[in-house]
């Protein structure tokens, strides 16, 4: 029975051949023809395109929609190209034209309705755009849409539809959501907080930390939400559990602790201080270094202050951290003139340059944001300020 089934196998082989010679042929055929039918404009277009010359790449290719009136494709590129270079009322109306006097079918409609509500998000239209991506159901639009759906929502802090939207969009593409979705969370509780319904705020709050364990901003606003009721301790315990999440972030509530600390009374601020002083031995931020001289110096001391200074630029020169040993040492020192210049020095020298540089976009702002106001990413600036370098400092004069 095999020598027989190879026996027949041989003899059709040369059929499949020639049957997928005969296909290859007409599929190069059919491209060929296809290619031909392309007006020159369109070829004229993808070079200006290539070279970044968007203006001309339009006339381009409304030259070829004039020629080829029938090419959706055509239409597609013009209207993409209308987006990009900011004349998204052309856009529209192209789109609009075509669903009105086309005969297109279902497939097709789809097409042109994801392009329309592409330019409706992009002119800043989120009702319509909105509409139209829910009613994209169709599997091949389906993740794109909800990618813009949740753009929208974010853009109009509809929260709880970011919530909905970032859950199905993790369900289908299997692409975590998890550092988006606490930060929604985050968002509610402070809406909750503003409206001074801390019980739903705290609510939240264990949501978005169910959502994502590392959620730093969760635990920072639940302590807020403890110092402010005057629960100090309970707010302390929450800050505190910032160091097993995410122990880089603990600058940001240096500042808070102590004052917690402080109103606990009895030894509170010394074991403040203790704490911090545990944080930066450990984790050596330099945020902490700030806090720590500024508390030392109005509860020790200039002396303190120094000393801490100096151990400081011993185990890290700093120039901030020079500063701040100049004006401890002014403070005890009865030359104090020349130390005061050289401080002043000090400070011409640092300038204003610390900064947070957000990582995906590189917006530079004075202090932390959770999301970037540039790019609007979650949690892309960095915990700790950084000085600026000499490029940097260069592109901002220019600007």
């Amino acid at each position: 029975m095999s020598v027989e089934f190879e026996y027949w196998w041989l003899l059709a082989l040369p059929l499949f051949f020639t049957l997928g010679w005969i296909a290859a042929r007409v599929d190069i055929k059919q491209l060929i023809s296809e290619s031909t039918t392309l007006p020159a404009a369109y070829f004229k277009g993808l070079n200006f395109l290539i070279s970044d010359q968007h203006h001309k790449a339009v006339e381009a290719f409304t030259e070829a929609i004039n020629i080829n009136n029938d090419s959706l494709e055509l239409h597609f590129a013009l209207g993409s190209l209308f987006r990009r270079t900011g004349e998204t009322d052309r856009a529209i109306h192209l789109h609009l034209n075509l669903l009105e006097k086309k005969e297109l079918t279902e497939p097709q409609k789809n097409a042109v309705k994801a392009e329309l509500a592409q330019d409706y998000l992009k002119a800043g239209l989120f009702d319509r755009a909105e509409e139209l991506f829910k009613g994209l159901d169709d599997t091949r639009y389906r993740q794109p849409a909800l990618r813009s759906l949740l753009e929208i929502y974010v853009r109009e802090r509809e929260w709880s539809q970011a919530i909905a939207m970032a859950t199905e969009l993790e369900r289908l593409s299997g692409v975590p959501f998890r550092k988006e979705i606490a930060q929604y969370y985050c968002e509610l509780a402070m809406n909750a907080i503003i409206a001074e319904e801390n019980a739903t705020a705290k609510e939240l709050l264990s949501e978005a930390l169910e959502a994502n364990k590392t959620c730093v901003r969760a635990n920072v606003l639940l302590g807020d939400i403890e110092a402010k009721s005057g629960s100090h301790n309970a707010a302390i315990s929450y800050w505190k559990r910032i160091e097993f999440q995410q122990p880089e972030f603990l600058g940001l509530v240096a500042n808070k602790m102590l004052k917690s600390y402080a109103a606990a009374g009895n030894t509170g601020l010394k074991d403040g201080l203790a704490q911090l002083e545990y944080y930066l031995e450990t984790y050596q931020l330099p945020s902490l270094v700030t806090v720590l001289y500024e508390a030392t110096l109005a509860q020790e001391g200039a002396e303190a202050a120094a000393k801490l200074a100096r151990n400081e630029l011993i185990r890290k020169p700093n120039l901030k951290v020079l500063d701040q040993l100049l004006q401890a040492r002014a403070m005890v020192n009865d030359n104090q003139q020349d130390i005061q210049l050289m401080q002043q020095t000090v400070r011409n020298a640092i300038g204003d340059r610390a900064a947070y540089h957000c990582n995906q976009c590189g917006f530079r702002a004075k202090q932390y944001h959770w999301q970037c106001p540039a790019c609007n990413a979650w949690e892309s600036l960095p915990s700790e300020p950084s000085e600026a370098t000499v490029r940097d400092i260069k592109l901002i004069n220019r600007k």
